[in-house]
């Protein structure tokens, strides 16, 4: 059985590429040979490759940019989702698509549920929101699984870029007022693994359909995080560094993040009988295989 993923650089698409078994082959696809633009590329490629469900692994990611590059964001994040979600329900497929912590603005105390109000505050959050209706309203065969501060060995993430700096200086400044749940990118590929399980048990239930929040256990600051980085890699004789606090205000960026990132997973464990690994032995895994 074969598993389009749309995307093929991202540290998802690389995850569940690496999860890929004879018994389910994740095919992950990019451009030029997958074009989520591009309506005729994406059902050629299912044409091609007769999967059993399509996952939405491609996604403007470039936050900051995104300000300034307003359509590229969402003809990734919002065209792209729709074509893949249409194309996936014209073949009769099931679509899981990844969305983010960024939809919400993040003013609440404590984790955000699934039925809680959305605010994006940046282009990135507000493309990935349009995203997320523009698949529910393409395809009642979705699952749209929010997930936060991805991380993995493959790719530009937080932790490779602390291992970087901690090469060259003794102390690296990083916020510590925004709170969220590191998430590692081959657990969210397991649990993927598990939502397809559920899905083709039971594809007509409608149980698994809509949106969930799946994100490694646990909450930590990105300096809170740093901190483990640096602990995990001074650990294997890696570099290290003091991680000196800043609030987010002496570190501006162009585009808005939100102070709550926290997302309570409570529905997802409860309807597909998985929880993903706390953010720490996500961060273990991760710098082990790094150095």
């Amino acid at each position: 059985m074969k598993v389009l993923v749309a995307g093929r650089s991202g540290q998802v698409a690389q995850s569940l590429a690496a999860r890929s078994t004879p018994e389910r082959v994740f095919v992950a696809l990019g451009r030029p040979d997958l074009d989520i633009t591009n309506r005729s590329s994406i059902d050629a490629a299912i044409a091609a490759h007769q999967p059993i469900a399509v996952v939405n692994a491609a996604a403007y990611t470039a936050v900051d940019k995104a300000e300034t590059e307003v359509d590229a964001a969402f003809a990734a994040n919002e065209l792209g989702a729709r074509n893949l979600a249409a194309a996936a329900h014209a073949a009769g497929l099931p679509i899981v698509n990844i969305s983010t912590d960024y939809v919400f603005a993040g003013t609440k105390t404590g984790p955000y549920v699934e039925g809680d109000p959305v605010d994006p505050q940046s282009v990135y959050g507000r493309s990935k929101l349009a995203g997320e209706l523009a698949v529910a309203a393409a395809s009642p065969a979705h699952v749209t699984l929010r997930t936060a501060w991805v991380f993995s060995p493959y790719g530009h993430n937080f932790p490779k870029t602390m291992l970087r700096l901690a090469a060259d200086r003794d102390v690296v400044r990083v916020v510590a007022d925004q709170y969220g749940s590191p998430t590692y990118a081959p657990d969210i590929a397991k649990a993927i693994d598990v939502v397809l399980d559920t899905i083709l048990a039971a594809p007509d239930r409608e149980h698994w359909r809509g949106t969930f929040h799946m994100a490694a256990e646990g909450y930590c600051s990105w300096a809170d995080f740093a901190e483990e980085i640096f602990a995990q890699s001074a650990a294997r004789g890696g570099p290290s560094a003091k991680v000196e606090r800043i609030a987010t205000a002496e570190y501006p960026t162009p585009a808005k993040r939100p102070p709550n990132s926290m997302l309570d997973t409570s529905r997802f464990r409860a309807v597909f009988g998985h929880s993903l690994p706390t953010w720490q032995e996500g961060t273990k895994a991760c710098v082990e295989a790094v150095r």
